[in-house]
């Protein structure tokens, strides 16, 4: 893929928070807006049925991305519905079948989402355990361990953290939760199409997808529901009955296709991708401990998707650094919690402290980010941690970048 040589104006490097959607996405998409605007549950016409295959074909694209069966795969508006019926429906379905277990283990640093729905269950009379991690992002697989030792009906553990960027052992993790006989549930929203993903050889039970995460559209994602041995989980709203009677509602042909072609743009690109993009981020910490000493990454360098950089700046708050850079696109934590004022809870549960924190940058890099869009960025936050005047990006007339 052909970069601009100049950088986009502004410069955007929050590629956790989401993503442009690939051209080619949408370009795949754009029929089904228009003239192939049939309902893909209307199979008795030409057109539904229509509709229904280029659904079908997507389902496949995601399941392959996964390593899954196309019939584990079911539709859903993002990964936060998708974690939800994930969490919520096997600790409704097992309660109201007799299982007596009722503990429902996560992770201190997990979405909020997650963190909600297993804190929503103790009204419900299940026992929420919020493990905690070590400095560098992980979960210990030994407190897992010993977490496990109380019979435990659920774990979800995200595969990469949305703020810090590391990548979770979920292999191992699983295969710990199962040997205790509990179900295995895991948030791939910052996974897919940056590592690669093998859920058959995981011995994961449940994963949640998100379409905007991987160059695909907003509103839509998917979760992973295993069938051997099958998984049974109790819908959260009630309807149609569509996709397998676990998420009712007309499916949305055009996002589905998306979400089918990014999937197959991600499995066939994921290893060009992630090493440009690792040589990108390489070179912007490089720059920028350069100019700034003291600079502080949070979270394992080794266990680390390659577009994530947390970083601590020694002097400037980040709300001060990025008022000075007002071209520069970065945030300060999780898009998703961005109307909250308190320190990101992240780092907080990594050993920061609120200073530390307030002083954090988030910066994504992905497909889309140039070596000149890494420079600019370099130049403008080391200026503003200087306190020197804004760094701005030279004019440039928008372009597309070339697909290749």
């Amino acid at each position: 893929m052909t970069q601009p040589a100049t950088p986009n104006r502004p410069v955007y490097l929050d590629n956790q928070a989401t993503t442009r959607c690939d051209p080619r996405v949408l370009q795949a998409m754009l029929p089904w807006f228009s003239e192939d605007y049939g309902n893909p549950h209307s199979v008795e016409h030409a057109m539904g049925r229509k509709a229904e295959a280029a659904v079908e074909r997507a389902r496949n694209q995601v399941a392959h991305l996964l390593g899954a069966d196309e019939r584990e795969v079911i539709f859903t508006s993002g990964a936060t519905e998708a974690n939800n019926i994930a969490i919520k429906g096997a600790a409704r379905f097992a309660a109201a079948y007799g299982n007596e277990r009722k503990r429902i283990i996560t992770v201190v640093t997990e979405h909020k989402c997650v963190l909600e729905s297993v804190a929503d269950l103790a009204d419900e009379g299940f026992e929420p355990v919020f493990l905690p991690v070590r400095p560098d992002g992980l979960l210990d697989p030994a407190v897992l361990r010993d977490a496990l030792a109380v019979p435990t009906l659920l774990v979800s553990i995200m595969a990469v953290n949305n703020e810090v960027g590391v990548i979770q052992d979920i292999p191992a993790l699983a295969a710990l939760a199962k040997e205790a006989g509990a179900l295995f549930h895991t948030d791939l929203a910052q996974a897919v199409g940056k590592i690669p993903i093998d859920l058959a050889g995981w011995k994961v039970d449940l994963a949640s997808v998100s379409g905007h995460k991987v160059y695909g559209p907003k509103g839509i994602g998917a979760l992973f529901v295993r069938r051997r041995p099958r998984v049974r989980l109790q819908p959260l709203f009630s309807g149609g009955g569509q996709e397998r009677g676990l998420r009712s509602g007309t499916l949305p042909t055009p996002l589905i296709v998306g979400l089918g072609e990014a999937c197959r743009i991600a499995g066939a690109e994921l290893p060009a991708d992630a090493e440009r993009i690792a040589g990108l981020r390489d070179r912007l910490l490089h720059s920028l401990s350069a100019a700034i000493p003291g600079l502080q990454v949070n979270g394992s360098m080794r266990a680390r998707i390659s577009g994530n950089l947390n970083l601590t700046f020694p002097r400037a708050t980040a709300s001060a650094l990025m008022e000075a850079a007002p071209d520069l696109c970065v945030s300060t934590g999780s898009a998703c919690s961005s109307a909250a004022v308190e320190p990101s809870y992240v780092l907080r549960a990594m050993g920061l402290t609120d200073e530390q924190a307030g002083k954090t940058l988030r910066i994504g890099l992905g497909r889309f980010t140039s070596a000149a869009d890494v420079d600019y960025a370099a130049a403008a936050l080391a200026a503003a941690h200087a306190g020197g005047a804004p760094v701005h990006p030279p004019p440039a007339t928008p372009t597309t970048p070339t697909t290749g």
